[in-house]
């Protein structure tokens, strides 16, 4: 891995002691059709989930955006993605919303779209062109775009993130990239890449959640499963510039031991709360990148912690949202969105007015 060793942040692996809370209560069950929820965002008096993000979706149903509200907790309505080949593998894993109030979801197939609310409904359409296919490095022709991985993977969408200038920033998590697209969306372009982002063993996920830090000096990106070891993921940093270079990374936090770090979001304290899909915990790191909480399922909780995929936070109710992605188990029953009281409120993410 290419790392600033001059500014290294390793930080200790396990949690404080006596720091592990119970009292996680479900937000709300998700349908089992289309199942495996990722993304959530949270805007007004609105939280969006989406999903499905896991593989085997060929010959099955459309992809979906449940709409609840952060008050009532009901479900509103429901966004069914259109245009999708339901014959062929088709996934849609996070999403994001602008000043408007329009959501922006990442699709395998037809890319970043982008649905606008006109009354209880949402017109969909195509805000920026799938991600591309890149050959290896060692395949590509000097002086092509390529990908930094020593197999030929080919592009996984994962989470997204702006900025206040308007630029989508996502992780592609087969290909070691971040890409970045430009405001009013077109194609993608690369913004970022380095093989610590490169993932490994039988589900090779690298780059996966992404996030500003509270000063917009840095975007923050998790690493779930390393190339070089696939028991150790990882929290990595860059600088929000236009072209950063590969020995600008620094890492923030390694989890060991197979914990698989997924997605994240910052809190207005500047703690981060890093879920962990292997470990079914919220890893809650310090600004310095220390550990000192880890939120944890109890007996007494209706739906465990099943492999949690993102967080945000509910500031209406005073809680952080938890997607229970349940990957690992396909246990229909913890597809749902839980939410524990932590003592903190969100980092706003930056809603930027868009074309």
């Amino acid at each position: 891995m290419l790392v600033s060793a001059a500014s290294m942040m390793i930080a200790d692996p396990a949690p404080a002691e006596g720091s592990r809370h119970g009292g996680i209560q479900t937000f709300a069950r998700t349908p089992a059709n289309p199942g495996f929820p990722e993304g959530i965002a949270v805007h007004g008096n609105r939280v969006y989930v989406s999903g499905p993000a896991t593989f085997g979706t060929a010959g099955k149903g459309p992809s979906k955006i449940f709409v609840y509200g952060t008050n009532s907790e009901d479900l509103k309505s429901t966004i069914t993605v259109a245009g999708e080949a339901l014959g062929a593998e088709h996934a849609l894993s996070c999403v994001a919303v602008d000043g408007p109030g329009r959501v922006y979801a990442l699709s395998t197939q037809l890319g970043l779209l982008r649905f606008t609310r006109a009354g209880n409904k949402y017109v969909q359409e195509s805000y920026g062109a799938p991600l591309p296919d890149l050959p290896t490095c060692a395949a590509a022709a000097p002086g092509a775009a390529c990908s930094p991985t020593p197999i030929d993977l080919p592009p996984i969408p994962n989470d997204i993130v702006f900025d206040e200038d308007g630029y989508a920033y996502v992780t592609d998590s087969f290909q070691a990239t971040i890409f970045r697209y430009a405001p009013g969306g077109g194609a993608p372009e690369i913004w970022f890449q380095s093989e610590a982002l490169a993932g490994g063993g039988p589900q090779p996920f690298g780059a996966n959640g992404i996030r500003l830090d509270p000063t917009r000096e840095h975007v923050y990106v998790s690493v779930t499963f390393s190339l070089a070891d696939p028991s150790v993921g990882a929290v990595y940093r860059i600088p929000l510039v236009d072209a950063p270079e590969e020995a600008d990374l620094e890492l923030v936090h390694e989890y060991a031991g197979g914990q698989a770090p997924d997605g994240f979001a910052f809190g207005k304290s500047g703690k981060l709360y890093v879920t962990l899909a292997g470990a079914n915990a919220i890893s809650v790191l310090d600004e310095d990148g220390g550990e000192v909480s880890r939120i944890e399922s109890s007996p007494c909780d209706e739906i465990p912690l099943d492999a949690p995929a993102n967080v945000a936070f509910n500031d209406a109710k005073d809680t952080l949202l938890i997607v229970n992605h349940a990957l690992l188990s396909g246990n229909a029953d913890n597809f749902a969105v839980l939410k524990v009281r932590v003592g903190d409120e969100a980092d706003p993410l930056e809603k930027p007015w868009l074309p």
